[in-house]
């Protein structure tokens, strides 16, 4: 099954890596592109560790890896 997701609606959604790193296993996406974003880095976003407050910068398609990532809270 393929995850299917919209980046406009990922804002403040819950994720879980499937292998923490450094006792971070529960993320927030804090940040998303909109308009006023440089068309380059509209793929971008700012995903929050709950635990840490460390903020990473990825592209939102990672998430669709269903062997790193997990939608919600798990």
């Amino acid at each position: 099954m393929t995850r299917h997701l919209n980046p406009k609606k990922l804002l403040l959604s819950k994720w879980t890596a499937v292998s923490p790193q450094q006792q971070e296993k529960h993320f927030l996406v804090t940040q998303i592109a909109n308009n006023s974003t440089p068309i380059a880095e509209r793929d971008l976003i700012i995903l929050e560790a709950v635990m840490t407050k460390n903020a990473y910068r990825i592209d939102w398609h990672q998430l669709l890896d269903e062997a790193t990532w997990r939608q919600g809270w798990h």
